[in-house]
């Protein structure tokens, strides 16, 4: 066998054997070690900030939900909101034609400007729909009640939005109004850092809470 096959032979057995080494490396061990740690220090974060009720999964809390009556729909064929928890900001996310497995949204925008005739005949019929809703005049309607969030899967709505609600919440669950209130401004979580953003209400976690009030 001459010298150059040799050399051939060598440098493929060489090259193979840095593919494995490699292999295991970065495809096993780095991602189990990775995997360990965030597990072990960042479980929740980790594990998709997920919400549990008696030990079920009822959704995350960095993605927002719907809260609809199961049986009722619009004249469109739209779901209806249930009247018995609070809801989330309006969004514009789409339906999931590719994985409908779990009935997932596509994350989005409207895409409408801001001089958009649509956009601005949607934000009339909200604060209609919004405030026949909730038992409160138009112009108390805050702005988050209004425009969908860019992502469409806000997890958040305002405080103010919240205590827009709670006189609703608190009939429909035969619940005193001072008690949902204050759950309200238990869950009113405030800016991060103290300076960035806003204050903010995460919908799901007030559910939640609102749910275990209920049980009484």
């Amino acid at each position: 066998m001459n010298n150059s096959v040799q050399n051939t032979i060598r440098l493929v057995g060489a090259g193979l054997r840095a593919l494995l080494v490699l292999t295991v490396i970065c495809g096993v061990i780095y991602p189990l070690v990775v995997t360990g740690i965030a597990q072990a220090a960042f479980n929740d974060k980790a594990n998709g900030s997920e919400i549990k009720v008696d030990g079920k999964s009822v959704g995350s809390e960095l993605l927002g939900q719907s809260f609809n009556l199961a049986d009722k729909k619009d004249k469109d064929g739209n779901p209806l909101p249930d009247p018995k928890y609070f809801q989330p900001r309006p969004s514009a996310a789409g339906p999931n034609t590719e994985n409908t497995q779990y009935k997932l949204l596509v994350s989005g925008a409207s895409n409408l400007a801001a001089d958009s005739k649509v956009l601005l005949s949607n934000v009339e019929q909200r604060r209609a729909d919004v405030a026949a809703f909730n038992g409160a005049s138009p112009a108390s309607v805050p702005v988050d009640a209004l425009t969908a969030s860019a992502s469409g899967v806000d997890p958040h709505i305002s405080p103010d939005y919240a205590r827009l609600q709670a006189k609703r919440v608190a009939k429909a669950n035969g619940l005193p109004e001072a008690k949902v209130e204050k759950l309200v401004e238990d869950h009113v979580d405030g800016r991060i850092l103290g300076f960035m953003g806003d204050e903010h209400v995460n919908v799901l976690q007030l559910n939640v809470a609102l749910k275990e009030l209920a049980k009484g």
